[in-house]
């Protein structure tokens, strides 16, 4: 029994690696002409019960290693936005920031200008534009 479970999860690591390599190959076919990627707060992430077990089996670091590598062997800017960066609560519009922003709002609503947009496509949006 033990053996079958040690095999289970082997191929479950299996599965993620290839995924891994499969989601940067297709980043990399897009050729894009810089890469700009958050570093989260996995410690922070961590302490939520809820979650950490999830979060550890995304292998954040190695898929942002593997971008690393992709982006350096194919010539493409790689630049790492401080983990601080409030690339959420920054509005894409305005500029303005948000001082408190829940991770269950999922939808940005700037009190500024009136831009409404969702909050991943924001943060994307703000870190297009980011500068090292």
């Amino acid at each position: 029994m033990e053996k079958q479970i040690k095999l289970v999860y082997r191929r479950l690591n299996g599965i993620r690696k290839n995924h891994l390599h499969q989601a940067t190959n297709k980043i990399m076919k897009t050729k894009p002409s810089k890469v700009v990627m958050e570093t989260p707060n996995s410690q922070g992430m961590m302490k939520n019960k809820h979650l950490s077990k999830a979060i550890q089996q995304q292998n954040l670091y190695e898929l942002k290693r593997q971008i690393q590598y992709k982006c350096e062997f194919n010539g493409i800017e790689f630049i790492k936005a401080d983990k601080w960066y409030p690339s959420s609560k920054t509005c894409s519009k305005c500029g303005n920031v948000k001082k408190n922003l829940s991770l269950s709002e999922r939808t940005y609503i700037c009190e500024k200008c009136g831009l409404i947009i969702d909050r991943d496509l924001n943060a994307a949006i703000n870190l297009s534009r980011y500068s090292a």
